[in-house]
């Protein structure tokens, strides 16, 4: 099946598209990981419709079920990857894969940066976010990768047949369960991140060294950003740029919502989603109904 649209992030922004491109009638399936921020408020005072506010994670929750409840099919599933594809775009996860006409991402401001001394001396002189980006660059070099998740094991997989040899290293965290002819896992803490004019090694806390020509940071599970570099999207300060219309420079794919930037309230997101739905509505219309 090839869905008209997917939209990754189950939030406000991810819940009001799907709201208006299932009305549209087109197959909609939300994929998410219980990772929204929205479920750490407290409590909600300033949205419209709630008397004595409500909590963020109740909100959360009734919006999955609003969506169910029009029909919009919905994955609690990690996603790893998009890619394009012969028509449209795969979008990859941990569970499955699934074939799409246009992706909505809508995964709110995730900060997966880690704490580290230099790393954001060394950004752009051998500090990556994205393995199928910056790969190339590490042909038969010594690279690591900084995490411990799904998201650092597909990133690590992205560089087995490109770099000599890989190390992860967890930060501290448990070791993942995975194994390579050409990859080490450490789980010992990070001191920091050394080098000249480019990164040349890493300092862990129990005073040993790491000597490396590049470090890919994918600690955590994946955000709106990362995906859309991997894409060519066009990005500032970590946030996807967007127009008027939520469209980014990549036809098909549309951002809403946290990861746009700007306040961070609901009532932006909804609005957001609500443009972002309408227009993917549109999208599909004319370019498989009418053809392009």
């Amino acid at each position: 099946m090839i869905y008209d649209v997917i939209i990754i992030g189950a939030g406000p922004a991810g819940v009001s598209a799907s709201l208006y491109t299932k009305r549209g009638n087109l197959s909609t399936l939300i994929i998410y990981s219980d990772e929204s921020s929205l479920e750490k408020a407290k409590k909600i005072e300033n949205y419209y419709g709630f008397e004595n506010g409500i909590n963020g994670k109740d909100l959360y929750n009734v919006g999955i079920k609003q969506a169910k409840n029009i029909g919009v099919d919905t994955k609690k599933e990690e996603v790893l990857n998009v890619l394009v594809g012969n028509e449209g775009f795969r979008v990859i996860t941990d569970k499955d894969e699934y074939n799409t006409k246009a992706v909505i991402f809508s995964t709110g401001n995730k900060k997966n940066k880690p704490n580290i001394k230099g790393i954001d001396k060394f950004e752009g002189r051998g500090i990556s976010y994205c393995a199928i980006c910056d790969g190339f660059f590490y042909k038969d070099k010594n690279v690591v990768v900084i995490g411990n998740g799904k998201y650092a094991i597909s990133e690590t997989n992205d560089l087995i047949n490109i770099a000599r040899h890989i190390t992860i290293l967890t930060n501290g965290k448990q070791a993942p369960e995975f194994r390579a002819e050409n990859v080490d896992i450490n789980t010992e803490e990070i001191e920091e991140i050394n080098g000249e004019k480019k990164v040349e090694e890493i300092i862990l806390k129990n005073h040993k060294k790491i000597e490396t020509d590049g470090i890919f940071i994918a600690q955590g599970v994946a955000g709106s950003t990362e995906f859309a570099k991997k894409l060519g999207i066009i990005t500032k300060q970590d946030k996807i740029v967007v127009n008027k219309k939520m469209e980014t420079n990549v036809k098909g794919i549309y951002a809403c919502g946290d990861c746009t930037g700007g306040l961070f309230q609901v009532s932006k997101a909804v609005y957001e989603g609500t443009i972002a739905g309408l227009q993917v509505i549109n999208y599909i219309r004319e370019k498989y109904t009418k053809g392009e």
